[in-house]
């Protein structure tokens, strides 16, 4: 069954230390082949993962067999784990100290006022009060004078929202498509006083004091239209909790409930689809009763924890995540081998390769992708993202590609309807899939480059230490300090089949990295957690030692230069992005291990949030849980259940199997998939 498999074994033990099977030259050279032409499967060395960072024998286990055996926690900024603890709507009553609020010192508001945009509108916004202030319930917008400079007018925005909250402005243009000015309303509900029966009059702009000639016949702009208190932050964050479905596909189910495009949602990073994960999620004025409600139409998601902040999330703002995953159906020559393994995971940790995840599930990786992009072909591109030529050729004509696209594809959807538009402008075509999408290409050959570099760092000069060359972390810089946004990690949210860890990679900045030299070397300043790889950027250094030199060859014979562009597009450049760093050696952190038994494969191994939370407030998930379940639930079990089952073996007639629980977080970079990889000594390339 698709996903559900045992990691293959590697056969022979000395495997380790051997480079890929095929010479470099080779997979260079099949990079320039066309895309079309590359098999479906992706393999390790395809990617340059063919190092392991111990010696030391693995064992052999199955890898989410279930997805209730992958569990992801999200580590927010504030090194908080985001848990489903509470299902309770947030307090929105104002606080007695803020219930006053008066009204503005209109004298002092209205001189500066004054200042700002001339007598005129300072006259025409002092009759408007004057008609709000005698609560005239059929008060009309006005319309400011013309004002041509948008900084200007952002500044009158300002000025409303600090001094008049209970007015909402937004900007209308003249029929001759030059002229801009800002209008000016009553907000709705009561600190408007306003009736709801003239809510659709005041909307519309009907009757508003203007001269002729404005369109103001349109909506008001929805951003000021909803009603929201003063009191509260403009954003709800609440925690999502999803069983295996990708963040993107959870986002779009709620969204389509709530009336809202996925792009109103602002997250730190997406997660995997085969799994249970949680994490932070914020939505622009939506109140937490409207998303609380969909908790029982939800299946295989809950939303929870709601709060109100003042700012949205983006992407990157997070610390880490903290896995939980089973591995069954372990096979060891002894407990001792697989005690011994885990236990120099944690001392020394693994290579910090990017996942097979990171390069994409399509038929074509995104790593080629973004090579023919840094090329500028960009019909290439375009063709072979995901098989968008060859569902136009299926389909016959564009219209019927597009329909028969499904809707979660969002970067080939968005080439098509491009294309339609402006046919045979590929480059045009590129430009319309979102931004980050569109850099997600780039970024993935630029891991490419490191995965290699990483497995000649190691392979060449071991892990013995720092070399003379090395790039590492600056000691007087403290770990963390100074972190920026890079590229995505594992993100590939045209191709949501695939299993993402996090969407973001935090990487060391520019300025904290140095070449080490022989008198670090000589007062031992450096271990070899220290040494960093660089992701090619036009602000990055190159190792001082042989490392240096793969870049370039690879690079080379996939046609690439990584010092200058052959075209003049930026975002699609090397010598346009600043890059960065990563660390060659990772360690999880606060690991912990069991040994488990079981008979029943069907039978669940750890506790989900909804077990825990099921338990501390029964009637209160009982009732979500009654309708909104997953398709997996039937075969759940309770945790007292579960704890039963693995301590009576003696009981059944079944002979026990083997599982390994682990317990680790990484940062936000880092995939878990290279920690399972170091511990079992096995590969995890899946083929279809």
């Amino acid at each position: 069954m698709r996903c559900r498999h045992f990691l293959n074994p590697i056969l022979s033990p000395l495997s380790f230390a051997k480079p890929p099977s095929r010479p470099l030259a080779c997979r260079a050279r099949a990079v320039a082949q066309p895309l079309a032409q590359r098999r479906t499967a992706l393999a390790e060395p395809d990617v340059g993962i063919s190092r392991f960072a111990s010696s030391l024998p693995g064992f052999r286990g199955g890898l989410k067999q279930r997805y209730s055996d992958f569990i992801v926690h999200e580590v927010a900024r504030d090194g908080a784990l985001v848990r489903l603890t509470s299902f309770d709507l947030p307090d929105e009553d104002v606080d007695a100290g803020e219930e006053a609020d008066p009204d503005p010192d209109l004298p002092h508001s209205l001189e500066s006022f004054r200042l700002l945009c001339g007598d005129a509108d300072a006259d025409t916004l002092r009759e408007f009060l004057s008609r709000v202030s005698e609560d005239d319930s059929n008060v009309s917008p006005i319309i400011l004078s013309p004002d041509a400079d948008k900084a200007h007018r952002s500044e009158v925005h300002d000025f409303f929202k600090r001094n008049f909250k209970f007015l909402a402005t937004d900007t209308v243009e003249h029929n001759d498509g030059v002229q801009r000015c800002i209008r000016v309303r009553l907000k709705s509900g009561p600190r408007g006083r306003r009736n709801f029966g003239e809510k659709a009059r005041n909307r519309m702009g009907m009757g508003s004091s203007r001269p002729s000639g404005w369109r103001d016949d349109r909506p008001f702009d929805s951003r000021v239209s909803v009603i929201w208190p003063y009191h509260l932050g403009k954003y709800l964050r609440f925690h999502l909790y999803k069983e295996n479905k990708d963040t993107q596909e959870a986002l779009r189910v709620i969204g389509k409930m709530l009336g809202l495009q996925p792009r109103a949602f602002g997250f730190a990073g997406t997660k995997d689809k085969r799994a249970i994960t949680t994490q932070q999620v914020t939505l622009f004025r939506v109140h937490a009763s409207r998303l609380a409600a969909l908790n029982n139409k939800l299946i295989g998601i809950k939303v929870a924890d709601f709060n109100y902040v003042k700012e949205g999330l983006v992407l990157g703002q997070l610390m880490g995540n903290r896995f939980t995953i089973i591995l069954r159906s372990v096979v060891a020559e002894s407990e001792d081998v697989i005690k011994a393994a885990v236990d120099e995971l944690i001392n020394s940790g693994f290579i910090n390769y990017y996942g097979l995840q990171r390069f994409g599930s399509a038929s074509v990786p995104n790593h080629l992708v973004g090579a023919a992009l840094l090329r500028g072909e960009w019909r290439s591109a375009c063709d072979d993202m995901n098989g968008v030529r060859e569902h136009y050729k299926e389909h016959g004509d564009i219209d019927a590609a597009i329909r028969n696209f499904p809707r979660r594809l969002i970067a080939e959807r968005a080439i098509l309807q491009r294309l339609k538009k402006y046919p045979g402008n590929y480059l045009q075509a590129l430009m319309a899939i979102p931004r980050t999408l569109r850099l997600m290409y780039v970024h993935s050959y630029q891991s490419y480059l490191w995965n290699h570099a990483a497995s000649m760092r190691v392979g060449k000069y071991g892990f013995s230490g720092v070399i003379e060359g090395d790039l590492v972390y600056r000691k007087e810089c403290p770990f963390g300090e100074g972190s920026v946004t890079g590229a995505s990690n594992d993100d590939n949210a045209s191709a949501s089949e695939m299993d993402i860890s996090t969407e973001t990679l935090l990487e060391e900045t520019i300025q904290s990295v140095k070449i080490a030299d022989s008198e670090d070397l000589l007062k031992a300043v450096y271990t070899l957690e220290d040494v960093v790889l660089p992701l090619p950027g036009s602000e990055t250094l190159f190792p001082g030692n042989e490392v240096s030199g793969i870049y370039h060859e690879i690079a080379n014979k996939d046609g690439i230069s990584l010092t200058e562009s052959i075209h003049g597009v930026e975002e699609f450049s090397i010598t346009s992005i600043k890059g960065g760093y990563r660390r060659v050696m990772q360690r999880p952190i606060d690991c912990d291990w069991d040994l488990m038994t079981y008979t029943d494969a069907k039978i669940q191994l750890v506790e989900t949030d909804l077990d825990v939370l099921s338990k501390a407030k029964p009637s209160e998930a009982n009732k979500l849980l009654s309708t909104g379940t997953s398709y997996e639930d039937s075969l759940k079990t309770s945790g007292a259940t579960i704890l039963a089952e693995t301590k009576s073996i003696g009981s059944s007639d079944l002979l026990p199997e083997l599982a390994v629980k682990l317990t680790f977080t990484l940062p936000a970079s880092s995939y878990a998939t290279m920690a399972i990889r170091e511990l079992t000594k096995t590969s995890t390339s899946v083929f279809a």
